[in-house]
């Protein structure tokens, strides 16, 4: 075993990596430029969340609101929330500080990315932080107060798909009329 491992490093060593026959320099990596979004002056300037990023900014915040949710009912034993309790959760919910999430451009559209939302896979570059963490906690909050506290743990209680049809696909939602986004795949936990 020895001997055909000193064998096969030697051949690897006596063979290099084929670099050498540009003249000892190694071969260049074909470039790539990928351009930052270009963004209108609603999108960089105004307080409020842009029309076109409203569906996927809700969907993002009903992401969030599930995962917080989740998680307060997850120490509790699975357990109903007490009244005070969501309360509490909805506004730290709103109030998180949202930077994970941006625009990007993706075939001469603007979406916004970040966890909850589907993973977009071209190369692309994501603007994030800026007024896009403001703007979301605003709309944020703009939800609470529109559908109320019970309304939004209740339909949390029914199921991701039942928090989402409320604050995104409803009659007056962002996403009305439009096809209902796949389920966010969750990422996977390590298990000790």
């Amino acid at each position: 075993m020895r001997a055909a491992l000193a064998a096969w490093l030697v051949l690897t060593l006596l063979g290099g990596t084929g670099a050498e026959d540009t003249c000892g320099d190694p071969p260049a990596a074909p470039s790539r430029s990928v351009p930052a979004p270009q963004l209108s002056p609603e999108e960089r300037l105004s307080p409020h969340m842009p029309e076109s990023l409203r569906c996927d900014a809700c969907h993002a915040i009903a992401f969030q609101i599930e995962e917080q949710l989740r998680k307060a009912e997850g120490k509790v034993g699975k357990k109903a929330l007490k009244e005070s309790d969501y309360i509490e959760v909805l506004e730290r919910s709103c109030s998180q500080d949202w930077e994970s999430y941006g625009v990007l451009e993706l075939d001469g559209q603007k979406r916004l990315s970040g966890p909850g939302l589907p993973s977009q896979q071209s190369l692309s570059v994501l603007v994030s932080g800026g007024p896009w963490p403001g703007r979301l906690s605003k709309l944020c909050l703009g939800y609470v107060g529109e559908r109320g506290e019970a309304q939004i743990y209740s339909a949390h209680r029914r199921g991701p798909a039942a928090l989402r049809q409320l604050l995104c696909h409803g009659d007056k939602g962002p996403c009305a009329g439009r096809k209902e986004r796949p389920e966010p795949r969750k990422a996977p936990q390590n298990e000790l």
